[in-house]
């Protein structure tokens, strides 16, 4: 199982670094226009956002008809003239599109906000795991959350999906769902070799093996009963109505939670007894 994962947190960061991550505009900033039953293709609208801005455009069309059309950040003025150019070549009107523009500085400060909700996160666990449990517990379950988030950013990266802020949204809910699956089976662990050393029965792994075995059907029907939900309105997002917040939320929670149930039994508990065979 550590070679299995090696491999893929192998191929993740390779993707990380070589592709990088799909920054949706609340990121990196710019602006979005979105066309409500626009008549024109995906190319024309493209076609008039590039020629306005000078720059690449990102055009998506939705089963619902809309047209969303991304471009670099442009001032007051200049969304007004690209909002009347898309309205012509669209059949639309120009007070029927929807325009958000995003400055770099706010998309910096999410990210920001983002990265220091992790981290507070991480610390609080990291605090309550070793208290509750033991400290090579603590460590366990952060290797396990730090496998989870490379994997789920490597498929962001490695398929293009677009990261906004209800991504990470999702991220942090994930992380709390793997912990939470790591720590039912820590708990059985903890209750399994409590008391090890006085008895010749088992060993310490073969206890935590046990643990595993003992809340593996748990696991893996809590995962499914939480991602059959979830499956469907990725579904509903995907079929019906197109890329927003409800499609991102269910994407990132969708991978989320298979990676990490898998991580909390097949990663988690094999690294605390690897670190509990250091002590003597």
């Amino acid at each position: 199982w550590y070679i299995a994962s090696g491999v893929i947190l192998l191929v993740a960061i390779a993707a990380l670094g070589l592709r990088g991550l799909n920054l949706g505009i609340e990121f990196r900033g710019g602006a979005e226009f979105a066309i409500p039953n626009a008549t024109c293709s995906v190319e024309d609208a493209r076609g008039v956002a590039e020629t306005a801005t000078g720059s690449q455009a990102i055009v998506t069309e939705t089963a619902s008809g809309t047209v969303s059309v991304q471009t670099e950040a442009v001032t007051p003025a200049e969304a007004n003239v690209l909002a009347q150019d898309l309205a012509d070549t669209c059949g639309a009107t120009k007070d029927n599109i929807k325009i958000q523009v995003v400055g770099p500085t706010w998309g910096s400060e999410v990210s920001k906000k983002a990265i220091q909700g992790l981290i507070v996160f991480l610390i609080l666990v990291s605090i309550f795991l070793a208290i509750y449990f033991e400290w090579q517990m603590a460590v366990a379950a952060l290797v396990a959350l730090a496998h989870d988030l490379i994997i789920t950013l490597g498929v962001y990266s490695l398929l293009g999906f677009e990261v906004t802020p209800a991504t990470a949204i999702g991220l942090l809910t994930i992380l709390g769902y793997s912990l939470y699956d790591t720590v039912v089976v820590f708990d059985k662990v903890k209750e399994n070799t409590k008391g090890i050393l006085g008895q010749s029965r088992m060993t310490y792994s073969e206890a935590a093996n046990l643990a595993v075995n003992q809340t593996m059907v748990r696991s893996i029907n809590t995962t499914v009963v939480g991602a059959l939900p979830i499956l469907a309105v990725l579904v509903v997002g995907i079929v019906w109505l197109g890329p927003g917040v409800l499609l991102d939320l269910s994407l990132v929670l969708f991978i989320g939670l298979v990676v990490g149930a898998y991580s909390s039994i097949f990663i988690a508990t094999p690294i605390l007894v690897s670190l509990r065979h250091r002590d003597p």
